[in-house]
């Protein structure tokens, strides 16, 4: 089981606590998670990644073991701490402006 934790509006959206168990069948790889999330939760499709050309969504942000992962490719197997159910893979609302 991988955990994944989401923003409040994801939450919202969802109707979900802060944070979800979701079981991964292919390898674990930040795409596999997102479509294990997707697959879960149908209402999330198109909020965290473009339903067309799968890109991550602007002002979304993916997080595992401290270190921002957002710019890797959905590919990448995850670390062995977020397989292993150590530490969560976080999905982050992100801000702009200043």
């Amino acid at each position: 089981m991988i955990r994944v934790q989401l923003p409040y509006h994801l939450q919202t959206l969802a109707r979900v606590g802060r944070e979800v168990e979701l079981p991964v069948e292919a390898e674990p790889t930040i795409g596999s998670v997102l479509e294990a999330l997707e697959a879960a939760y149908p209402m999330l499709r198109g909020t965290v990644r473009d339903q067309v050309s799968e890109r991550r969504r602007d002002f979304i942000r993916f997080f595992a073991c401290g270190q921002d992962w957002s710019l890797e490719a959905y590919e990448t197997p995850l670390p062995e701490a977020v397989v292993a159910g150590r530490e969560p893979f976080r999905i982050v609302g992100a801000m702009a402006g200043g």
